[in-house]
């Protein structure tokens, strides 16, 4: 058995463009499916893709660990970049499809069978709508609590809202109290049985994402998530220590070596490795048993397409530290058509029991797709109020 060709296919979804990968075999309708979507960087990710499937054209797809060492230690350049290491996952996802169907059972059956019976969904506030969730100013309070109780109506025990604004470096009381408004609204609106998430897209400097998970910290919030840059873990560190919220981080790290500099740090207690961006099933199972020893719990980043969903469920059926798997289902009106999914959401919890489906158990309409060409991407800018570049 051989690879025959490595194919993309590039599917306009406004913010992103979902970037498909297929492996093909030369065995007569064997073929594995993978995602590589990283915003903004379509073009980049696609050329990646082609030059690694250089060194894998020819090659047995069945030697995945073989296969994911040379995408990340030939051609001079290791996999630790965003651009090559999500271009490694998304073959790696695919390889990890065909080994699945080859062998006929899901992907989780691969390593071990499941650990659980079934695993939570948990939304964004406006269930993925670009403008709901990043748009909606922090000045209005009563926002954020409309949106959290059309979630909780929506099924969902669970969501993550955007209640802390850009600030500069160091800024005075006004936005801590935004924030603090917006989540007490939030609070009273859905009560103490929902988890209610708070994503500071690492805008807040070490200083202020301090005060910001101070000020927070006694609404009970499930996970607060990147209250600054991920490059200072020390800060973060700092942070995680400082208050009793879970401090959740980790989609922006690629390999394993940065996930250990973090857990051993103790910079997060929550790790949201990306299954498309750091290398795949193959990385993402060495993340998760470091993880394991530092009994620090796997919440996959996971707001691009209907692969990386399936990938995402596929790893926390297998892995006894996952703990929710972050979802997105009102992005764009086509997401359903393009794929077909071999796991079933009960629509009244948002609840996923295991795919019975061989690999990742999905297929992609490749004539759905074709609809929704390339688009470039809808561009999110923050700029401080002195005209200074923020962070998005």
């Amino acid at each position: 058995m051989k690879i025959e060709r490595i194919e993309t296919l590039v599917c306009y979804a406004r913010m992103r463009n979902w970037v498909f990968v297929k492996v093909i075999t030369d065995q007569p309708g064997l073929y594995g499916w993978g995602e590589a979507t990283l915003e903004w960087h379509t073009r980049g990710v696609a050329g990646t893709i082609e030059d690694l499937s250089q060194l894998l054209i020819g090659e047995d797809p069945r030697r995945v660990e073989y296969l994911w060492q040379m995408m990340w230690r030939q051609h001079f350049w290791h996999g630790s970049g965003v651009t090559r290491s999500t271009a490694i996952a998304g073959i790696d996802l695919a390889l990890w499809d065909i080994l699945g169907k080859v062998h006929g059972v899901p992907c989780h059956q691969l390593w071990g069978g499941p650990v659980r019976d079934y695993i939570r969904l948990y939304c964004h506030l406006g269930g993925g709508n670009m403008e709901s969730f990043y748009q909606t100013s922090t000045d209005n309070a009563a926002q954020f609590a409309d949106l959290a109780q059309a979630a909780v109506a929506d099924g969902f025990s669970a969501f993550k809202s955007m209640a802390v604004p850009p600030t500069m470096p160091i800024e005075g009381l006004k936005p801590i109290k935004a924030a603090e408004d917006c989540v007490a609204a939030m609070r009273d609106a859905v009560g103490d049985d929902v988890d209610i998430m708070v994503d500071c897209h690492a805008r807040p400097s070490p200083a202020m994402g301090l005060q910001f998970a101070k000020a927070l910290d006694p609404y009970g919030l499930y996970f607060f998530e990147e209250p600054c840059w991920p490059e200072s873990m020390d800060s973060l560190a700092t942070i995680n220590a400082a208050v009793t919220t879970p401090i959740a981080t980790g989609e922006r790290l690629t390999h394993l070596a940065a996930f250990r500099d973090l857990f051993e740090k103790r910079g997060c207690e929550i790790c949201q490795l990306d299954l498309t961006h750091c290398g795949g099933f193959t990385e993402a199972r060495r993340i998760a048993a470091l993880a394991d020893a530092y009994r620090i719990s796997l919440a996959p980043h996971n707001p691009q397409g209907p692969v990386s969903t399936a990938a995402s469920l596929e790893f926390g059926f297998s892995q006894p530290s996952y703990i929710i798997c972050e979802s997105v289902h009102d992005d764009v009106p086509w997401r359903q058509d393009v794929v077909e999914e071999g796991f079933v959401i009960d629509p009244k919890t948002r609840t996923v029991k295991p795919n019975q489906k061989p690999g990742l158990g999905i297929s992609i309409n490749e004539a759905e797709v074709k609809k929704h060409p390339f688009q470039q991407e809808t561009v999110q800018r923050v700029f401080y109020q002195d005209g200074a570049v923020g962070d998005w």
